[in-house]
Parts: C-alpha cells; sequence; structure tokens
C-alpha cells in the first residue's frame, strides 16, 4: 500500500483553463501538472524565494484531478485517470458499451484493481452499475435537477470587449467558457517529494488565482491537504503517468513505447510568457504525453517519477529575455499490470 500526500483545491470562484488554441469559449476541466508547477514558481518568485538555476523545486505533482465531496462533513472520493489501452472492452450490447466509453474517471478504490490488470467491463457486468455519467465510482453521486451526476460543470457566458475608450468603434461581444463545481468538490493533486517550497507558495496561489481571466476574479481557491492511500501490484510490466510527460532522452523514449500495449496521447505545450516586460512573447513550443497515458516499465522500478523539466524561452532579436521559463515535464508514474 503507497500511501501519497495530496492537496485538495475547493474553488470560490469560476475556472477557465484555456486549451492549445487559447479559445476563451472551450475551457479544459483540469489543470495539467507543468501549468500548476510553473504557477508555484511564479509565486515563489513573488515571495522573494532563491529559484534554482535548473528549475528544480525538490518535489513532483501530478495533474490536478476531480475529487467530489457532497458537504464539509462529508468524506472526498477521489478521481483518478482512466488508464489508456491499446485494447477495448469486448462488449456486444451498445448500450453497455457507450456506457462504458463514457469514463474518464475511476474512483482511488477501484484503482488498486485496475493497476493489478483486473478487467472491469470484460465478460461481466459487476461494475456497469458503477458508472455514473464519466465517472465509474461505488458512492452514490447526487443528481441535479435535469438528472445529471456531472459535478464538474460548464457554463457559458458573453462578455464585451470596447475596441476603444472613446466608444467609436463598435463593442465585440465574446464567449467564455467558465468551470463551476457543485457542492464542495473541487480539483486534488498527488505530490512527491520535498514539500516546504510547494507549501510557501500554494498560500499565495489561492489569493492570486490559477488560470486565465485571474483579473475579473477566476481561479480563487481554498486548500487543505489530505492523503490517498492506493494499493500498488508487487509485479508489473507497464507504468502509468498521473502528469504530463516530456521524455528525459530518445532511449528513454523508445524504452517507454516499446511494448505492444503502450497507449497514450500528447499535447502541445507552449503559451504566452506571463512576466513583465515580456507578454507579449509567445514561449517554445514541446510535446507532451498526457495523464492517463500506460507505457513500458522495466523490472524492478516501483512507482516514481520520470521526466525533464526544459527551458522554453524563445530566442528573440529585438529584446534579451533576462531569466528561464521552465515547463516541468517530470510525472509521478504507478506500476500497472497489462496481460
Amino acid at each position: 500500500m503507497a500511501t501519497f500526500k495530496i492537496f485538495k483545491l475547493h474553488f470560490t470562484a469560476p475556472l477557465h483553463i484555456n486549451d492549445q488554441h487559447d479559445d476563451l469559449g472551450n475551457s479544459q476541466k483540469i489543470v495539467q501538472s507543468d501549468t500548476l508547477y510553473a504557477a508555484l514558481m511564479s509565486c515563489l518568485a513573488k515571495n522573494g524565494e532563491d529559484l534554482p538555476e535548473d528549475g528544480e523545486l525538490g518535489f513532483t505533482v501530478s495533474s490536478l484531478f476531480p475529487y467530489f465531496q457532497k458537504d464539509k462533513e462529508s468524506a472526498p472520493v477521489y478521481f483518478l485517470p482512466i488508464p489508456m489501452q491499446s485494447k477495448q472492452a469486448d462488449l456486444t450490447d451498445v448500450t453497455k458499451a457507450k456506457m462504458v466509453k463514457k469514463v474518464q474517471w475511476i474512483d482511488s478504490n477501484l484503482y488498486s484493481s485496475v493497476l493489478s490488470g483486473e478487467s472491469l467491463f470484460d465478460g461481466t457486468d459487476s461494475y456497469i452499475p458503477y458508472i455514473q455519467g464519466n465517472y465509474l465510482t461505488i458512492y452514490e453521486l447526487p443528481e441535479d435537477i435535469n438528472g445529471s451526476k456531472e459535478f464538474v460543470r460548464s457554463e457559458v457566458s458573453q462578455r464585451v470587449t470596447l475596441m476603444s475608450r472613446t466608444g467609436e468603434e463598435d463593442a465585440k461581444p465574446f464567449y467564455v467558457d467558465k468551470i463551476l463545481f457543485r457542492y464542495d468538490a473541487g480539483l486534488y493533486f498527488i505530490v512527491e517529494g520535498d514539500t516546504s517550497l510547494l507549501e510557501k507558495a500554494l498560500h499565495l496561489l489561492s489569493l492570486e488565482g490559477i488560470g486565465t481571466d485571474r483579473n475579473v476574479g477566476y481561479g480563487f481557491f481554498e486548500y487543505t491537504a489530505d492523503s490517498l492511500s492506493i494499493d500498488l501490484p508487487k509485479e508489473a510490466n507497464h507504468q502509468l503517468s498521473l502528469s504530463l510527460l516530456i521524455p528525459e532522452s530518445k532511449e528513454q523514449l523508445e524504452m517507454l513505447l516499446n511494448s505492444e500495449c503502450v497507449a497514450y496521447d500528447f499535447v502541445r505545450r507552449g503559451g504566452w510568457i506571463t512576466t513583465y516586460p515580456y507578454m507579449t512573447l509567445r514561449k517554445n513550443a514541446i510535446y507532451g504525453f498526457v495523464p492517463g497515458s500506460v507505457f513500458r516499465k522495466d523490472e524492478g522500478e516501483s512507482a516514481t517519477a520520470i521526466g525533464k523539466i526544459v527551458d522554453l524561452k524563445p530566442e528573440t532579436v529585438d529584446v534579451e529575455i533576462t531569466h528561464h521559463v521552465w515547463r516541468n515535464g517530470k510525472a509521478i508514474m504507478l506500476p500497472i499490470k497489462l496481460k
């Protein structure tokens, strides 16, 4: 049994997380680990902390995943990403197949079964009744007035940009997709390593907010520490990423992909520099594997962190950027047994 330290974020304001297209009309529902790490590092710099030259703060974080908590007295239900699979469940019932396809998150209480290689859907209906929308959980999630059990919901609102202060040009409407949480639900992340610097930064981050549109009140949260226990398989031939992963080298990438059971997705990371006076400059771009990706694991390796931190500082002709632009691609990995 492995026990991980986690931090729960209960948002007191709407949340907007830009996708790779910077589309305000569409928000991501989770915060990737590299975004969280960069925000924490920025807060440490504002607090006057001396940052390591290599960007290594002594800890590795997962991406932010949903948790459900009906009220402050109730026990939270933590969800983890469903592992990507090269082979899909063999279901002849179309209705059940559609239900299974929608599942994105698995209750941490069932995660040990997943990691040990147990098939949740093939040849049995035992887990089908536990599917509730995008979630597979043994706990009953409450329904809203529309019959939905989705406690992380999306809501689009209209805003207006004035083209000039004089009002001589027409106002331009645009739409913002904001993420709201029902009850006392929110997002949480796992952390491994020394959390002393993290905890110094997290307080300021809760006041500054995370994500886009913080200047209009988005992204503020309250946080508490907790722990999460998962029974890990003793013998596993693959590993599952809980963070955005950037492999350390070509050789490591070849090892990770050297299996017929490997399944993954990746996303482009980049965006704008957020420190003055470089805010009109874009970072260099890099691709990383998303949480839930499954890779080969060498024998004898246990749950650990792999990957690297890269500098995305752009080379410019007109402006010399005086600091690094770190993107953390180190990922927390869990062993998973695949048959």
